[in-house]
């Protein structure tokens, strides 16, 4: 289902830095479906590749077939979203021999407001239990698998805490704990959506005047212990206190920010596009 016979797993691992597991006598295990690899692999994942939005602000299509993908994201060394992020994640994982399955969720980090469903989230199955693996939330997602099987389970990840909770109609929310207070991050039903799904909400997250991303910067990433966001011209450092440091970032400092905060460096070419746009917001 996504297209993992098309991968070129050896460079996916070199991207993320993949060292393996210790296996008997502190040697590199090999790549096999149980729990200890899809944690392994995952938290690597969110560890190398950035969360974003880049090509949308230049107005370039956003393309999920897997080898576009693979160009971008580890041969290119970009990042993307979530679409792009968790369909690689999946191909990867499809190919050590994981089930792999996609749900489509809806962001409820805005508070009260309901909005579409246009988050791609996975659920892989493991010796017969469900783990949501995310890799295309931005700074506030998971860097490791999250249990489904066990709704309301406190999972520590480093200085972060999350946990999954179960609603009315099989729905569940992933929440993380910012300082003393619960956030609800996003949602899904049990609904299984496939890759052509994700290519009708791509449409509408690359394109449709609405997006959060048309028209708008957006750069992230997880960190274990401070989690960085760039949107727009703001800067923020989140803390697992709850405190959020911001900062502005100007044109002439945005290079040296994506590359020192996200691991990103664009080519020429795209960099001075980039520049551009965001002096034209003066």
């Amino acid at each position: 289902m996504w297209s993992g016979d098309e991968l070129d797993l050896d460079a996916y691992l070199a991207r993320i830095g993949w060292a393996g597991s210790s296996g008997d006598e502190g040697q590199p295990r090999e790549l096999r479906p149980d729990l200890d690899t899809l944690y392994a692999v995952h938290r690597a994942h969110t560890a190398a590749i950035a969360f974003e939005s880049l090509d949308v602000l230049l107005g370039r299509p956003v393309a999920l077939d897997l080898k576009s993908i693979e160009a971008k994201l580890v041969h290119d060394r970009r990042g993307g979203y979530c679409y792009e992020q968790n369909s690689l994640l999946a191909a990867a994982l499809e190919r050590i021999g994981f089930e792999v399955s996609g749900r489509g969720a809806r962001n409820r980090t805005r508070g009260d407001w309901l909005l579409a469903v246009t988050h791609a989230v996975l659920v892989v199955t493991v010796e017969g239990e469900p783990w949501l693996c995310d890799a295309g939330f931005g700074h506030q997602g998971p860097r490791e698998p999250l249990p489904l099987g066990r709704p309301g389970t406190e999972v520590r990840q480093g200085e972060w805490t999350y946990r999954v909770r179960e609603e009315e109609n099989g729905v569940l929310v992933v929440c993380l704990l910012r300082g003393d207070t619960w956030r609800d991050l996003y949602a899904f039903s049990p609904q299984p959506y496939h890759p052509v799904d994700y290519v009708v909400l791509n449409h509408y997250s690359s394109s449709h005047p609405a997006s959060s991303f048309v028209g708008r910067l957006v750069v992230q990433h997880p960190g274990d212990g401070v989690r960085r966001a760039l949107v727009g011209r703001e800067l923020t450092r989140l803390h697992p206190d709850g405190r959020a440091e911001q900062e502005s970032v100007g044109p002439d400092e945005l290079l040296a920010v994506l590359d020192r905060e996200f691991g990103l460096r664009l080519p020429e070419r795209d960099a001075a596009e980039l520049v551009r746009i965001h002096r034209a917001g003066d």
